[in-house]
């Protein structure tokens, strides 16, 4: 007889979910759902507030990712004025988005995904997490910690606090960077650069001791999206829109970003409230438009990541595709995080050693002279987009936001599937099992608050199949 089998809550993520298996006849896997069941609501609570107040407002989506939606909303709150911001404020800008990518990939590999790679898979659950590998690994769950500081740290010295920084504003920024405030930055990347390197070394291990599960970890055939700057590199703040095939042919180049709509549509299904994003010109059936964005994504559209040690890495990375095709398997975001870490502080480097960098005009001011403004900006799971519909007074009159976990979403119900298909075998569900079905989800490091940002049209709905498909029961309440 078939039977589901639900695993909730799903662990070490950033918000709440639930994954279920259908197991056919013979206790296998037929199919995996992940259900997002969280909801938030940002588009609809946003309306009738000013564009202005949006990049307060919506930093409050998320507390790992505050500076990716502020920069997106100040981005598209200098569309809506019609301005050019100064280049300090530009510069300081990427700073912020830079330190973020830091602590944020840093909480994802040392905090997340460590206790899976370092104690493994198959280890104690009680131990099986940030204490665990304190115990076992002391410096490194330490350097976890310092290297995340650093990340926050930049962002506090700017913005006055490492989470929620209420820095960025429509036409530019708060107030200018001190000497004094850069100096301090400057201080810390020594040691930051160090840990880097020494966790690739570690994630590069990880990878070989866990070539098997790397092979059933979201190791299929897609497209790539992300945004990359002149000349084709690596670029988290502006850019083009790239859009890549499993081959890596380019279906898509030099796309301006404002123009999303016509390449992404947003398609709802009845059991999840996450919607289930698509390129356009391939179609939502049978998930032809199925693509992934984020650091793994980041790196397989760029032609190369533009600082020293990160191009070196990139190649690395590429050697597990012959250096010709993009990486498919998602196991490989947890190192393309690392080589994201490396590539932000050489960027980060660099840019504290421009004199524009400490400029005192960081602030263009003009009045609203546009209804509609567009910001996006590559946060650190991927690309996303703000979008905002504003009247004659810059009252908010329609909100869309486009947000990487979304865009990953047929990727991660994909990739649970190939795992679960994997990993159960007669029905029967070990931890182990369980973990490496999870950790399929913790590879993406997806952020649900972000993603349920609408309402969408999800009831509390349970269906039973059989396997043939008929309905056995269906409850709705």
């Amino acid at each position: 007889m078939a039977r589901t089998v639900t695993i909730e809550p799903v662990t070490r993520i950033e918000g709440h979910a639930r994954i279920t298996l259908l197991l056919d006849d013979s206790g296998q896997v037929s199919d995996a759902r992940l259900h997002v069941t969280e909801l938030r609501g940002f588009e609809n609570f946003c309306l009738g507030r000013s564009y202005r107040e949006m990049p307060a407002i919506t930093a409050r989506i998320c507390g790992i990712c505050p500076v990716s939606h502020s920069l997106a909303a100040a981005k598209a709150g200098d569309a809506i004025k019609g301005v050019k911001i100064p280049p300090a404020a530009e510069k300081l800008r990427r700073l912020l988005n830079w330190a973020q990518l830091v602590q944020s990939h840093a909480l994802s590999f040392f905090h997340l995904s460590a206790p899976d790679l370092l104690l493994g898979m198959e280890s104690d659950p009680h131990s099986r997490n940030l204490f665990g590998l304190i115990a076992a690994h002391p410096q490194v769950a330490r350097d976890g910690i310092r290297l995340r500081a650093f990340g926050q740290e930049v962002i506090r010295l700017l913005g006055d606090r490492s989470v929620h920084p209420a820095w960025a504003l429509a036409g530019g920024g708060r107030e200018p960077l001190t000497v004094a405030r850069r100096d301090r930055m400057a201080a810390g990347l020594p040691e930051a650069l160090g840990i880097a390197r020494k966790a690739l070394v570690l994630g590069r291990e990880a990878l070989a001791r866990q070539t098997e599960a790397a092979a059933y970890t979201g190791n299929f055939p897609s497209l790539f999206l992300g945004l990359t700057g002149a000349d084709g590199i690596l670029d988290h703040y502006d850019g083009r829109l790239r859009m890549i095939d499993a081959a890596g042919n380019r279906l898509e180049d030099g796309f301006d970003p404002v123009r999303y709509d016509e390449l992404l549509g947003e398609a709802e299904e009845p059991w999840s409230y996450m919607k289930f994003p698509f390129y356009r010109p391939l179609g939502y059936a049978g998930g032809a438009g199925m693509y992934r964005v984020g650091p793994l994504a980041r790196l397989n559209v760029a032609d190369r990541a533009g600082t020293p040690e990160a191009d070196e890495e990139l190649r690395r990375l590429r050697t597990l595709a012959d250096g010709v095709r993009p990486v498919h398997g998602s196991f490989c975001y947890h190192q393309a995080r690392l080589i994201e870490i490396l590539h932000a502080l050489e960027r980060i480097a660099e840019v504290l050693d421009d004199p524009e960098l400490t400029g005192e005009h960081v602030r263009s001011h003009a009045s609203t002279n546009h209804q509609v403004g567009i910001g996006v900006v590559e946060a650190p799971r991927g690309t996303l987009f703000h979008e905002y519909h504003v009247d004659e007074h810059g009252l908010l009159t329609r909100v869309n936001l486009l947000v990487a976990t979304g865009q990953n979403n047929l990727a991660m119900n994909r990739t649970i599937l190939q795992i679960a298909k994997a990993v159960v075998r007669g029905g029967e569900l070990t931890e182990g099992a369980l973990n490496r079905i999870e950790h399929g989800i913790r590879a993406y490091d997806p952020c649900l608050s972000c993603a349920t940002h609408a309402l969408g049209k999800m009831p509390f709905d349970i269906v039973l199949l059989a396997p043939d498909g008929t309905v056995l029961q269906h409850v709705t309440r």
